[in-house]
């Protein structure tokens, strides 16, 4: 398997935290002759980041079956049923607010990655593929995302 860093996070949030996400701005920095690949994106209001989680760590003791955010509150379920940074493979997915796109720099909003996080690939958001009409999550899902965004 080969994948390549086609850029990287530039970003005021420096630490991973579970919270406050939405109001985050940030810049995605292409690799130098990238910038080109960016033509058209702006059309589009929204897309989908892939990164490399790259400080996250993963315990395959503790990790594979936990309580999200490691509150009492939350039920105890396997890491392929939450969104957890710890994962065996720290690949991070965000929809992402576009901003402004300017030469090899996409700004957006919402990218929960912070500064240095290596960008592995944008993609931008289409309803048809994206969306799911009705669909259905656990109730602690709705009592963990409070204040995320």
């Amino acid at each position: 398997m080969d994948l390549i860093q086609i850029g990287s996070v530039r970003s005021p949030q420096t630490e991973a935290v579970d919270e406050g996400w939405g109001d985050v701005v940030a810049e995605i920095e292409l690799q130098k002759g990238l910038g080109a690949g960016l033509q058209g994106l702006t059309a589009f209001s929204h897309a989908l980041v892939v990164f490399y989680m790259h400080e996250a760590r993963f315990d395959w003791k503790n990790d594979v079956l936990r309580r999200p955010r490691g509150k009492d509150d939350m039920p105890e379920i396997g890491i392929f049923a939450q969104r957890a940074r710890s994962r065996p493979n720290s690949i991070g997915v965000s929809a992402v607010e576009i901003v402004d796109v300017e030469g090899d720099i996409v700004r957006v909003k919402g990218l929960d990655a912070i500064d240095g996080t290596p960008i592995l690939d944008i993609k931008p958001y289409f309803p048809d593929y994206d969306y799911v009409e009705h669909a259905r999550v656990p109730a602690w899902v709705d009592r963990l995302m409070e204040g995320y965004f």
